[in-house]
């Protein structure tokens, strides 16, 4: 008789009162960003919009232009709905403060949504902790900078890291310096829409079985087919951009979801997760009439 082993599933982290983990309902995260120009009315619709649609969490970014902004393009002009501006002026120009951090958050958790960011500085990482977050995201671009992830590390808030445009001796790095103690790996490729060649997936397995701790996906590709794979193959929480409209102006709209395509993923996630069921062969109750009936020979 032939035996196997199972590796032992990565331990859940807790965000707040929901455990992210193998075994767990998969964690989704709406990821808002700068979706919502600088419009605070379009933030709380977006939020609105995830909770419609059944996710567990919305997710914006949040810099300090001053500092996240490279040198070299802080004054090259940007075309925009509000004129032509430098580079810098428009970072400003989308960026939320203290009070509209509170209410977003406020708004969410009316809702039973988690709300946090993805901070691009150490700066950002203070402002999002004053503003209550329940974790942290790293944004794909930001896993080499060890001076934001010692300031992440330190919060000693959970934190969900994704992997987008890293090596894997960048993701090394990156992983001793969190810890993996309280740690959500994110697989992502960082090409903007994604194309299925691109997409990787296999990398979902190779993660969890390298650093020992639960990984999701994190998608920038347009339909839902990837993000529904991604689960299958394990995936324990899935980000995707969500917009009101991908004809907005905006970067990240084009390759975002638009409410029923966000509502039609997460109840396909939904549906998958149950499907996958636990492994362990049995009869199912909806298999015994045809067994009656089909059957010749029992064993």
């Amino acid at each position: 008789m032939m035996t196997t082993e199972a590796p032992l599933s990565p331990a859940p982290v807790a965000i707040g009162d929901v455990q992210v983990g193998p075994g767990r309902p998969v964690y989704v995260i709406g990821e808002i960003g700068i979706n919502h120009n600088g419009d605070i009315e379009i933030a709380k619709q977006l939020i609105e919009v995830a909770a419609a649609a059944g996710a567990d969490a919305v997710k914006f970014q949040k810099r300090t232009p001053e500092i996240s902004t490279p040198a070299d393009m802080r004054d090259k002009p940007r075309s925009t709905p509000w004129g032509e501006m430098s580079y810098l002026d428009y970072r400003y120009r989308v960026e939320f403060g203290m009070p509209e951090y509170q209410k977003l958050i406020e708004h969410a958790a009316g809702l039973g949504l988690h709300c946090f960011a993805s901070p691009w500085d150490v700066p950002s990482v203070e402002f999002m902790e004053e503003a209550g977050a329940l974790t942290h995201k790293v944004a794909s671009a930001s896993v080499t900078d060890l001076e934001l992830l010692r300031a992440l590390a330190a919060t000693g808030k959970p934190v969900i890291l994704s992997t987008g445009m890293s090596t894997i001796e960048q993701i090394d790095t990156a992983v001793e310096t969190l810890g993996t103690g309280n740690l959500i790996l994110m697989h992502a490729t960082s090409t903007y829409p994604l194309p299925p060649e691109e997409a990787n997936l296999r990398m979902i397995t190779t993660l969890q079985e390298r650093y020992g701790v639960p990984v999701g996906y994190s998608g920038h590709e347009r339909g839902l087919q990837i993000s529904l794979a991604a689960v299958a193959l394990g995936a324990v929480s899935v980000e995707r951009h969500i917009t009101l409209d991908r004809t907005m102006w905006g970067s990240d709209q084009a390759s975002s979801l638009e409410p029923k395509g966000f509502e039609a993923l997460i109840r396909d996630i939904r549906i998958l997760q149950e499907a996958m069921g636990d492994g362990v062969k049995r009869v199912f109750p909806g298999e015994l009439a045809p067994l009656s009936r089909l059957r010749r020979v029992d064993a």
